[in-house]
């Protein structure tokens, strides 16, 4: 399948006399072909007209036809067969079998959309019928429901070029709440973001969707993706990145003349808690969970465990030694990009060099051939406290240990560290009452509390929080995995004595799709009688 090396619009490949460029493969180095042009403000602005003309259209169909569409796309991605994944693997390096792994969540979490449409009662209805004879005042009949906000961009992340990317969690979720797509594609993979662009095009075109539904603009730079975020058209923006990506983008947000929200995942250390009573019964099985959760992927998760905490005692010196036999038979292995392995190795450098941190255990990498060093540093709390520098997410497949006094000094750890996608709390059965305490600061520090685990992987469930206080995110309320996702891309809408003739059937009196609303406080799939 040959690649035009185009943006999308609407359906349609469109150029631009932007400077091109091309993705390089982390695997030798190669300029993959072809050359990708640079988003401009024009294709930015032809974009977002074509997606505004689409939305009325589109999130008036109805939610069959909008789950008949997502699973068009999940069809259509896995129709690309081969083709995708040998793109992908040369434009990050990536394992053929963990990018498979990959593609069937990026088609499962589109399906399980698919499915949570057919069902309805995301869209909270709510109906309190009038009350023309309250006193002292009648009340109106009044009917809300969750209403899409409008076209969204939605940025591609360089660590999953497929289940967080052009089809990935924020696109399903928006697509499937009834607004059009504009896609920032990563620059690191634009051959494999073309390819399935082109997958959610054709859906769209056998669907008989308006094309204007779904568009992908290319950019090395920042120019394209805040020409998007600036558009008076733009309703709302999905990102996954860096904390520095992600705040430029908020701040952006926030200067528009109309502020919009920006979802925003950015940074977490993923702090995991070992009781001594932990250590003493299953040391050596922690050891190696934390090394094998801290060189998953080469370290680029987002929930890599980057901060250990572990009380000082009798099991800590076996436990440090199980740690830096672990981590001293882990293989360096290949970055997705010579940026982000450069930026790893610096980082690996800076907190290495700071006074009071050691190094465990490390293995010898390549920068020049974008191999990632696997590495745990360790220090004690009165160091960590002191320095901030040790607060910042390290992205790449290496973890810090702090050793902590006794019981209060970890709790005084805890309670210094910024918001977090997750927490974890490793116990023996008798610890557990006792780690109250600090489970409960630990539920305001992250959006997912973990226990006797680790926190890399991150199941699509409705129950699934994947979010968490800033800087982790930027909105702490929702998450960017699962069914709850879709909320961000609605908001409430109150219809107050209105004709039923215009009313949707979400908030109709027969209630024909017989989903679970909330009629007058109490909710039930009857009809309103």
């Amino acid at each position: 399948m040959s690649l035009h090396g185009k943006h999308l619009v609407a359906g349609t490949p469109h150029d631009s006399c932007k400077t091109p460029f091309h993705a390089v493969s982390p695997l030798d180095q190669t300029a993959l072909e072809p050359a990708y042009p640079e988003g401009s403000e024009e294709v930015v602005d032809v974009a977002l007209l074509a997606a505004e003309d689409a939305f009325n259209s589109y999130s008036s169909r109805t939610a069959q036809d909008r789950a008949a569409f997502l699973e068009a796309i999940a069809s259509e991605i896995l129709a690309l067969g081969d083709t995708l994944l040998e793109r992908a693997h040369r434009e990050t390096g990536l394992p053929l079998d963990r990018l498979t792994g990959e593609r069937g969540r990026t088609v499962g979490q589109l399906r399980l959309f698919a499915e949570l449409l057919r069902e309805g009662s995301w869209c909270d209805a709510r109906i309190d019928t009038a009350l023309p004879d309250r006193q002292p005042l009648p009340r109106p009949d009044l009917r809300r429901i969750l209403s899409a906000l409008g076209p969204v961009a939605v940025f591609g992340a360089s660590n999953f070029p497929l289940a967080f990317s052009v089809a990935g969690g924020d696109t399903a979720s928006a697509l499937a709440a009834g607004c059009p797509v504009v896609a920032k594609a990563h620059p690191a993979h634009p051959g494999t973001s073309e390819l399935v662009g082109g997958a959610i095009a054709a859906a769209a075109a056998s669907c008989g969707m308006p094309a204007g539904i779904f568009s992908l603009i290319h950019g090395r730079t920042a120019a394209p993706g805040l020409a998007l975020l600036r558009h008076p058209l733009c309703r709302a923006v999905g990102f996954t990145g860096s904390h520095q990506g992600g705040r430029a983008l908020l701040n952006a947000a926030n200067a528009r003349p109309e502020p919009i929200p920006v979802f925003a995942e950015m940074s977490s250390l993923n702090p995991v808690f070992v009781l001594p009573g932990a250590l003493r019964e299953r040391g050596a099985q922690i050891a190696g969970g934390l090394k094998n959760s801290t060189t998953m992927g080469v370290g680029q998760f987002c929930t890599k465990p980057g901060l250990v905490l572990v009380q000082k005692g009798p099991e800590l010196a076996g436990f440090l030694q199980e740690l830096a036999a672990a981590f001293t038979g882990a293989s360096p292995a290949t970055m997705l990009h010579a940026g982000i392995c450069e930026a790893y190795h610096q980082g690996l450098a800076a907190l290495s060099a700071v006074t009071g941190v050691r190094c465990l255990a490390s293995v010898e990498g390549d920068v020049a051939k974008t191999l990632g060093s696997p590495a745990i540093l360790a220090t004690d709390s009165t160091t960590f406290l002191r320095e901030q520098t040790l607060h910042a997410e390290l992205f790449g497949p290496c973890t810090l240990l702090v050793e902590c006094t006794d019981a209060a000094d970890m709790a005084r750890v805890a309670a210094s560290l910024e918001g977090q996608l997750t927490a974890t709390l490793h116990t023996a059965a008798d610890e557990v009452a006792g780690a109250a305490p600090l489970l409960a600061l630990l539920q305001r520090k992250a959006g997912r509390v973990l226990f006797n685990g680790f926190p890399t992987g991150v199941e699509v469930c409705p129950a699934m929080q994947h979010g968490g206080p800033y800087p982790a995110t930027t909105d702490a309320r929702f998450t960017s995995v699962g069914t709850a996702a879709i909320q961000r891309w609605a908001r409430p809408v109150c219809l107050q004595n209105a004709p039923h003739s215009v009313l949707p059937p979400e908030l109709q009196d027969a209630n024909p799709r017989g989903l679970m609303r909330l009629v007058n406080g109490k909710l039930t799939r009857d009809a309103v009688a």
